[in-house]
């Protein structure tokens, strides 16, 4: 009789106990050796037998129906098949007399009708074997869940505890992991510019394989750095220590969706769309004339006089506005450590606030805590359960931030001043690199109400910024400057 040797090892959890393929094919060797059996073709396969539809399974049953071989060789049967379709179909053609023989170095088969009795019920163990193992898996998973555990393999930043069967902190990964998220939500940093940025200080994936730019991107949409997990749809909260807070999160999403945004303008006319003429009201537009951009009014249906004017002139008005509100990196690095010691200096008792805090938190417990049962009596839809239970953990992980930063003692007022005053620092930035796109972007955050009269731009000033832009430049970086500057400015130039 000719022969195929089949062999199978996959990946998956039940084959973990399993021999390798090599140490399998070893023994069928030798098995066949010892009963001078005349070996055709060897076939391996690294797929799980949980399902059919195994490419080379099927093609080495058609083979044998073709006539090339009459039989099988393998270690064991679950390595021919793990579910009922499988192994029906063995069955079947032993029956059809289509495999003459089956042989198996761990075990005798017979091909009569009490051999093939005993290997239906071999696959049918190997079939039970498979759903109980599932079903444990589900269970230990829906276990785990219930325990806010991440049941996966750990992301990068984090690592698996075997002892507690939980995700802990990779001490030697998770400052960079930071890192990205802060590059990030400056919006100054391009995907490519942190990979390049990031990747030669040597952090690594699984495998020790460096990132990719994609792996980048999915990093930064985990919401499992900062506290909470999405498992098949459902939102749940994490007892794992965030690396990030929810704030810088939510950054990091606004910065992706605008970078997302297809380009409006395919000939760059940065500035059209931007301003209203200050003679008939009518919008801006652009036009390319020997090589350099004008902007002009409309004047549709009317009969306005205004004239065309350069980008290059527009963009040494904006340039100037800009220039007023800006801060250089000495300026900068003298009101941040002034920022810092009023922060340190003003540690107060915020026992009322934290108290109110872990008050709002305790309600949304039990806001989650009644959705399930409402859930549970049919009153919500799955897709509604869902969506609520994310609303109401993503309200508690910002309330959490907030009690967390009262306890370590910060102000309400300092992550606003720091970011306004970062923000001005930028805007120097923008005009050293000459980059028109960003000063525009710049300029709308400074004013509204764009009017272009007489070659002229002017608009109205949004209030944090009114006062830099009247008395510029500022003559005091430090005299008189508020301890609440999220809402006022420094008063003497308010």
């Amino acid at each position: 009789m000719r022969y195929f040797i089949y062999a199978r090892k996959s990946t998956d959890d039940e084959d973990r106990q399993v021999l390798s393929i090599e140490a399998q094919i070893k023994e069928v060797r030798e098995y066949a050796q010892r009963e001078n059996l005349f070996v055709v073709k060897e076939i391996i396969e690294a797929r799980t037998a949980k399902k059919p539809g195994r490419p080379l399974f099927n093609d080495m049953l058609i083979d044998i129906e073709r006539g090339l071989a009459d039989g099988i060789l393998a270690w064991h049967p679950d390595r021919l098949a793990r579910n009922s379709v499988d192994g029906g179909q063995i069955i079947y053609l032993v029956d059809q007399k289509v495999i003459k023989d089956l042989r198996f170095p761990t075990l005798r088969f017979d091909n009569n009708a009490q051999g093939k009795f005993m290997l239906s019920i071999i696959f049918g163990q190997s079939k039970y074997y498979i759903d109980a193992l599932s079903e444990n898996i589900r269970r230990g998973i829906r276990l785990k869940l219930s325990k806010g555990i991440w049941p996966q393999w750990a992301p990068i930043g984090y690592l698996n505890d075997r002892k507690t069967r939980t995700i802990i902190i990779d001490e030697g990964k998770a400052p960079f992991i930071k890192k990205v998220f802060e590059l990030y939500s400056t919006g100054n940093h391009s995907l490519k510019k942190i990979h390049n940025k990031i990747n030669p200080l040597g952090i690594m994936g699984r495998k020790d394989r460096s990132l990719s730019i994609s792996q980048y991107q999915t990093m930064l949409k985990n919401p499992l750095y900062y506290g909470v997990f999405r498992y098949k749809g459902e939102v749940y909260e994490g007892t794992h220590q965030p690396i990030i807070t929810k704030k810088l999160f939510d950054k990091c999403q606004e910065v992706m969706l605008q970078r997302g945004k297809p380009k409006k303008e395919t000939n760059k006319f940065i500035l059209r769309g931007l301003m209203r003429c200050g003679e008939c009201g009518r919008m801006i537009t652009a036009e390319l004339q020997k090589g350099h951009v004008y902007y002009r009014c409309t004047k549709r249906l009317t009969n306005c006089k205004q004239r065309y004017v350069r980008e290059e002139e527009l963009a040494a008005q904006i340039k100037s506005f800009i220039q007023k509100v800006s801060l250089c990196d000495d300026w900068t690095k003298k009101i941040l450590e002034q920022l810092e010691k009023d922060k340190n200096s003003d540690v107060q008792s915020s026992l009322p606030q934290q108290q109110n805090l872990e008050f709002k938190i305790k309600e949304i417990d039990s806001k989650i805590s009644k959705l399930i049962d409402v859930y549970l009596a049919e009153s919500l839809t799955l897709e509604e359960y869902q969506a609520k239970k994310e609303a109401f953990i993503n309200e508690k992980r910002k309330l959490q931030d907030g009690l967390r930063d009262f306890a370590a003692g910060s102000n309400s007022w300092f992550e606003p001043a720091r970011d306004f005053v970062t923000l001005l620092n930028r805007a120097e930035y923008a005009v050293k690199e000459r980059n028109l796109e960003s000063q525009k972007e710049f300029l709308e955050k400074i004013g509204s109400n764009f009017i272009l009269k007489e070659r002229r731009l002017v608009f109205s000033t949004v209030a944090p910024y009114r006062g830099l832009l009247l008395t510029a430049p500022y003559p005091n970086w430090r005299r008189g400057w508020d301890s609440n500057p999220g809402t006022q400015l420094p008063r003497s130039i308010a």
